[in-house]
């Protein structure tokens, strides 16, 4: 399959001609592709980024961990990354590991070997880890159990973690003594010691916190050691593969807008932000360097955890939903709640993100409905509201406004082409787009690589 990358990507650009040769001082260089999920996660993003990444020479995750959950499948094998990048199947591309993410050595290092048994040849040699990346310690996802245990008994709730450890580890960098991957791979005495230093700043909090300090570092050690080839200083290989030759190059966010810590429903949101700009803090590129920003969105609304959900159906609707959409975190196992695609949402990510074009997946699961909704505003107190609330209390209490479509009531998993799903289903597209203002380039109707149907 064909994809076509815009030419827009190196409009006045001077693009050099062969491999070596230098470009001009005025020459912005290699324009970056960001895929992004445009509602609260689980979008399928892992299945756009597979697509594209079979023309890519690097695909980058720029921020999140293993809180992350991407189901690729290829040649019927079903692949789960959680820290890789989904582009690390493709065997002739360098996936990059940047210095946005905080990084679960031992997950990693599982979550590597485990996907090699199902077929993934060679990934350790494929993958760069960013040295300013941070890490996520053990004790860090005991943490996050302890304040969602303790979220609930003050608050009679929590935020729905998936206790990996990820809020946990980005407040120890914002506040400055988390310990990042040069810390590991240079001086072990010194690391050993901030280890200490930093289990105890926890132990001071939770007293409950039990660690074998002397293990966990024994551990690390080890993993320092396989882990050192991978190694690069990650401004500076960004910055070489921006201003070489001609590179496609591919960012692949975790998460989604509305999971964003400053613009998603906080605080229950995930601890980074994976909006178009963690795409420039997460690997060290300059907003010059984004092109292409394409978003991805379910033909319907999924969320796990706990949350504002405004179109959520928790009827026979949202049943159906969940059942046929096989809706389960690949991370948590949680199922996830359902409800009718929200444009609102998708409205609001577009305003952050600046989508390029849209990705449409798991159209097919409407397959058997009889009517389809789409909510298309907000109200409060019987007016339209023209913005996306930042309180959740507002949100909790919105009127969703909706537009029903009829049911196609035909199967669409073996369609490949436009011209070959039904005139409803197109007409739900194009609602869709028309709504949003933004061209739906990709449209899913199944699992596989090849189901999904790309239109330009």
């Amino acid at each position: 399959m064909s994809l076509t990358w815009s030419a827009k990507d190196h409009k006045n650009t001077s693009q050099p001609a062969a491999t070596g040769q230098k470009r001009s001082r005025n020459d912005p260089g290699n324009k970056v592709t960001v895929v992004l999920g445009a509602q609260w996660g689980d979008e399928g993003k892992g299945k756009v980024v597979d697509l594209l990444a079979t023309e890519a020479d690097f695909v980058c995750r720029c921020q999140g961990g293993n809180n992350a959950g991407h189901t690729v499948v290829v040649e019927g094998k079903e692949y789960d990354f959680h820290l890789l990048p989904s582009g690390i199947i493709n065997s002739k591309s360098i996936s990059l590991i940047g210095n946005g993410v905080v990084i679960h050595l031992p997950g990693l290092f599982e979550e590597g070997d485990k996907n090699e048994k199902k077929g993934l040849k060679g990934w350790e040699k494929r993958l760069i880890v960013s040295d300013r990346a941070h890490l996520v310690f053990d004790f860090h996802q005991v943490v996050d159990g302890l304040q969602e245990t303790e979220r609930q008994a003050q608050e009679g709730k929590n935020i729905g973690t998936t206790r990996k450890g990820i809020g946990p580890a980005y407040s120890s960098k914002a506040s400055r003594t988390g310990l990042r991957v040069c810390d590991l791979l240079g001086d072990f005495k010194d690391f050993s010691m901030r280890f200490k230093n930093l289990v105890r700043q926890y132990q001071s909090m939770y007293p409950a916190l039990t660690v074998d300090v002397e293990d966990q570092l024994k551990k690390l050690k080890e993993y320092s050691e396989r882990l050192r080839p991978m190694v690069r200083d990650g401004v500076y290989y960004m910055y070489e593969a921006l201003h070489g030759s001609p590179k496609k190059i591919l960012v692949e966010g975790a998460n989604a807008a509305l999971l964003d810590i400053d613009f998603g429903t906080y605080p229950f949101v995930t601890s980074s932000n994976c909006t178009v700009g963690g795409a420039c803090t997460g690997l060290g590129i300059p907003p010059l360097n984004i092109g292409d920003v394409f978003g991805v969105s379910k033909a319907y609304t999924t969320r796990v955890g706990i949350g504002a959900f405004p179109t959520e159906q928790l009827n026979a609707v949202g049943e159906l939903l969940q059942t046929r959409g096989r809706e389960v975190g690949v991370t948590t196992g949680r199922k996830r709640r359902c409800g009718w695609l929200d444009l609102v949402i998708l409205r609001y990510a577009h305003m952050i993100n600046g989508f390029t074009a849209i990705a449409l997946t798991k159209l097919d699961i409407l397959d058997v409905m009889d009517e389809i909704k789409v909510g298309i505003a907000y109200k409060v107190n019987g007016k339209r509201i023209p913005h996306f609330p930042a309180n959740m209390d507002v949100l909790h209490k919105v009127e969703v406004e909706y537009e029903t479509f009829p049911g196609w009531k035909t199967d669409t998993s073996a369609a490949r082409k436009w011209n070959e799903l039904p005139a409803k289903a197109q007409n739900y597209i194009h609602f869709i787009e028309n709504h949003i203002g933004v061209p739906i380039k990709w449209i899913g109707v199944g699992k596989s690589r090849e189901c999904m149907i790309q239109m330009f």
